[in-house]
């Protein structure tokens, strides 16, 4: 069996921890949700990125194989505040729009990875992948139905999030053999924390008092956010170690449908018949789209004899 082949042994496995960790992401949102509505979401996303740069760091301290040290800090630091700016518009988008609509429109990151690849990468773009982009794009617009005065201004924050989410990808697509994986995951907390404390430490939030009023139910719910984009990534990383990432991305829209799920079970709030169309749309064209990146992935890979990461789940 060939390295490549051993790697990829367990593709069955592979999809179950992907869809596992499309839903530790929904479920990230929506305790986002439900917390910010009593603590302050500055407090929340700094604790996000905390656990993350704590719990990564103790495992690879004790860790044989992989290492805390960076050989490439520059591309961690850009990487780890783009995925900051994708949790700040992901933690403050929650609050106005309902969790499932907005999973939707953050889905369209793949669209717009193969937008940023032709302008900034002068990748050439086929017709099939403009009519993907414009049939997402489509299905964005059934969901917001710009005018209908659902979302309002709301709309920017998964508008942003898509963007800045899509920058993200085709950075660490471009980058990612540079470092381990592992080493990466704890970097992406370390920045966000680095640049989180000292901006929470200068806002109004008065940290003592809120954690000091915050219940237990709270500061577990805090902390589980914490553990579910830790574990989430965790389990992707995991995934498309056991199977080929064109198999494993058309899962990742499970998220829609887990945060469907659990905004009913905690909100009891479902979607209107055309924001499930919207979604449909999205995800169809969005997995297409994948499917189609990390094809010429693959291909550009075997040419350079290099391997790129692919992740289009945002924490």
């Amino acid at each position: 069996m060939s390295a490549v082949a051993a790697l990829h042994a367990r593709p069955g496995l592979g999809v179950v921890l992907v869809m596992l960790a499309a839903v530790c992401f929904a479920s990230l949102d929506s305790l986002t949700r439900l917390l910010g509505a009593t603590l302050p979401v500055l407090l929340i996303l700094t604790a996000r990125y905390l656990f993350q740069a704590v719990a990564m760091g103790v495992w690879l301290a004790t860790s044989r194989v992989h290492r805390l040290r960076t050989a490439h800090p520059r591309f961690q630091l850009l990487r780890g505040s783009l995925l900051l700016a994708t949790s700040a518009f992901s933690f403050y988008g929650v609050q106005y729009m309902p969790v499932p609509e907005f999973t939707a429109i953050n889905m369209l990151t793949p669209v717009l990875v193969t937008l940023l690849a032709a302008w900034l990468l002068k990748e050439r773009v086929s017709p099939l992948r403009w009519a993907l982009v414009l049939g997402a794009f489509a299905g964005a617009l059934i969901v917001i139905r710009p005018g209908s005065g659902l979302f309002g201004w709301a709309v920017w924050f998964p508008l942003l999030c898509a963007c800045t989410y899509a920058s993200f990808q085709v950075l660490t697509s471009r980058l990612a053999a540079l470092e381990s994986p592992y080493t990466t995951h704890f970097w992406t907390g370390a920045v966000g924390s680095a640049i989180m404390l000292p901006v929470l430490a200068a806002s109004p939030v008065d940290v003592p008092g809120a954690l000091a009023a915050a219940t237990t139910p709270e500061l577990l719910q805090m902390a589980a956010i914490g553990a579910f984009g830790t574990v989430g990534h965790l389990l992707l990383i995991l995934a498309l170690g056991m199977a080929p990432a064109s198999r494993l991305m058309p899962f990742v829209y499970v998220q829609i449908a887990a945060a469907a799920l659990l905004g009913w079970l905690i909100f009891r709030q479902l979607p209107d018949f055309w924001a499930w169309v919207g979604m449909a749309v999205i995800s169809v064209c969005g997995a297409a789209s994948a499917w189609l990146n990390l094809r010429s992935s693959a291909a550009a890979q075997r040419r350079a004899d290099a391997p790129v990461a692919a992740d289009t789940i945002a924490d």
